[in-house]
């Protein structure tokens, strides 16, 4: 359970995406030992794609805070390429591929085009390297925008946004357990550490521990509740990332050489992927979510649409066809703070409509978009993701 490391293997230590390749893996070398060796693209078989960054290459890191080049300590747990990376997301757009090394408080930030790293210095998590509890394992996009990162022991849930060019760092809470949870506590070690995280369209946070154990988490009560074991998984497989496809299925995989699977999240069946069968991945990352297909809609009427929900371009549709709606109607956006962003009052002919409704000045993230009637009477509502 190298992700996981116990106290055995501590005292060890002492390029543009095609469209096959939907998700991101952090690998490592066939070692006993975590021994980070490149960030991958990963094609929807399980099999490897292009290499973007590995242990060797050149790089150039520049400090957020002082807007100046690094010397980093290349000996150091908290380096660019230290050989414990093993917590990585993506944003919305896949530009950039955010990551951090597990004895460290260290953020870096990898531009995938130009392959400049940012690193985002921050006094808010407490990471030591002797302290498995504090350990940063887990990491993922969350629906809106922002990347969620969770510790061991659950002692911190962190928040890393970007606003105005700069990311900012925010410690959520302790994340407890249920109360059903029982024997399988999502702050144990044997039960609930190590593994990766997940998000879905609702804004819930599932972690998938090495266990093989799965947790429902809720940013806003920090509680996390048991779902289930995964089944289908080879004997002593470890489970150390975990992403959402795009096929909308949950991909895990392990750092202990073997193949990846595709997990049901109804069932939590695992069936093995066709791609390779000695992978050592430490970590997972995409930028899809859990039930992303499954539109978030209130008091909808028949033949009223909202559409793209995942927004990647600068532009939505509102489409109404043969309604009874005639006259104005109002489309309202709202951010997730409930904040209004943006209001268009459209006219209605026939009880048809079929209206483009620009986003450019809209930054990427979760709106609710809704459609009132001219008495104020909403008629649809939908949730949609802007990508860029």
């Amino acid at each position: 359970m190298k992700k996981l490391l116990f106290p055995i293997v501590l005292l060890l230590l002492g390029n543009t995406v095609n469209a096959q390749q939907d998700f991101f893996a952090l690998a490592g070398k066939d070692s006993p030992r975590i021994e980070f060796s490149d960030i991958r693209a990963m094609n929807t078989d399980g099999s490897s794609g292009t290499q973007i960054f590995t242990s060797v290459s050149q790089s150039e890191v520049f400090s957020q805070n002082s807007r100046t080049k690094v010397a980093e300590d290349k000996t150091s747990y908290g380096n660019s390429q230290a050989m414990n990376l093993a917590a990585l997301a993506t944003d919305l757009s896949q530009e950039n591929l955010i990551y951090m090394p597990m004895f460290s408080s260290n953020i870096y930030v990898l531009n995938q085009k130009t392959k400049q790293i940012t690193l985002v210095e921050n006094g808010v998590a407490k990471v030591t390297s002797c302290d498995i509890n504090s350990h940063i394992t887990r990491m993922t996009l969350g629906y809106d925008g922002a990347v969620y990162a969770l510790n061991n022991a659950g002692t911190q849930l962190l928040q890393i946004s970007k606003k105005n060019g700069q990311f900012s760092v925010l410690d959520l809470g302790i994340v407890k357990d249920a109360a059903s949870n029982g024997k399988n506590s999502f702050t144990a070690m044997e039960t609930g550490f190590g593994g990766d995280m997940i998000s879905d369209a609702e804004g819930n946070l599932y972690v998938f521990a090495a266990s093989g154990n799965v947790f429902k988490v809720s940013p806003k009560n920090l509680e996390a509740y048991f779902l289930g074991k995964i089944s289908g998984l080879p004997e002593n497989y470890s489970v150390n990332g975990a992403a959402v496809n795009s096929k909308g299925k949950i991909v895990v995989a392990s750092a202990k050489g073997n193949a990846l699977f595709e997990v049901n999240f109804e069932s939590l069946e695992a069936n093995q992927l066709a791609g390779e069968t000695n992978l050592h991945i430490y970590d997972l990352a995409s930028k899809y979510f859990l039930n992303d297909r499954k539109a978030v809609e209130t008091t909808p009427i028949i033949n009223a649409e909202i559409y793209p929900t995942r927004v990647d371009e600068n532009f939505i549709y509102v489409n109404l066809n043969q309604t009874k709606i005639k006259g104005n109607i109002k489309v309202d956006i709202f951010d997730l703070s409930g904040k209004n962003v943006l209001s268009r009052k459209i006219s209605v002919k026939d009880g048809n409509l079929n209206e483009k409704i620009e986003l450019s000045n809209l930054s990427q993230g979760a709106y609710l978009v809704s459609i009132f009637d001219n008495s104020g009477k909403v008629i649809a509502s939908k949730k949609v993701l802007k990508t860029k």
